[in-house]
């Protein structure tokens, strides 16, 4: 990046922030955004934080705590939909943790035990960069319980990781080819009904216009 990259920095302790904030100082091209005192200081009070910040000006939010609790979803939920990245420094994890923080919106994870003055910067200077970290031994965890809700959960519904079936996937790529309905339902063996019925609710679904809507809107999320 051109400029510094703007980290938020939450822990959940004065000791630990304060060695957080020592390490990041010394970086050229990081700039705290606060550095008072305080575990939550800087922090928009729906984050729980007890002042307020404008998180349209922060890159990178690192987050330190000993354990994952609400309080800690809350904070990695606030940031996520604010649409800043969460490195998230954690001392004790195990994978159902992994997979919840994932879904609640993290970009990265450190477990604290492992955690460098290096991997804490290359974290979030990825993160600030669009790149998300996860140590490999808990990337194995993650992917099987990723193929454990395909198998168990979607598969038997129909559905995919993507969020159209492929019914839907089915219709979309024909459309794509140039069938009209009546083609996509000989080509699939739907009735043109259901075939209209498929692209009704796709559309419907996305708030998208019209059957080139949803098309460009498949090929652009690489559903297609």
């Amino acid at each position: 990046m051109s400029r510094p990259i703007h980290v938020l920095l939450h822990a959940s302790d004065p000791i630990t922030r304060a060695g957080l904030a020592a390490q990041l100082a010394g970086c050229p091209d990081i700039d705290l955004v606060d550095a008072g005192p305080g575990p939550a200081a800087g922090l928009p009070p729906s984050c729980g934080g007890d002042t307020t910040v404008d998180v349209a000006l922060v890159d990178v939010a690192l987050v330190s705590v000993d354990t994952v609790d609400k309080r800690t979803f809350d904070l990695i939920r606030g940031l996520y939909q604010a649409g800043t990245p969460v490195v998230l420094i954690v001392t004790d994890l195990d994978s159902a943790d992994v997979t919840a923080v994932v879904e609640a919106g993290i970009t990265a994870l450190i477990r604290r035990a492992g955690a460098t003055p290096d991997q804490v910067l290359a974290a979030i200077r990825g993160a600030a960069s669009g790149e998300g970290f996860l140590p490999p031994d808990l990337l194995g965890g993650l992917l099987s319980q990723v193929r454990h809700v395909q198998c168990q959960v979607l598969t038997p519904r129909g559905l995919t990781l993507s969020g159209i079936s492929e019914r839907e996937r089915d219709v979309l790529r024909l459309v794509s080819e140039g069938c009209d309905t009546r083609e996509i339902g000989r080509q699939l063996c739907y009735s043109e009904r259901t075939v209209k019925n498929v692209l009704q609710d796709v559309t419907r679904r996305y708030g998208l216009r019209n059957r080139s809507h949803a098309v460009a809107y498949a090929l652009r999320q690489g559903l297609l």
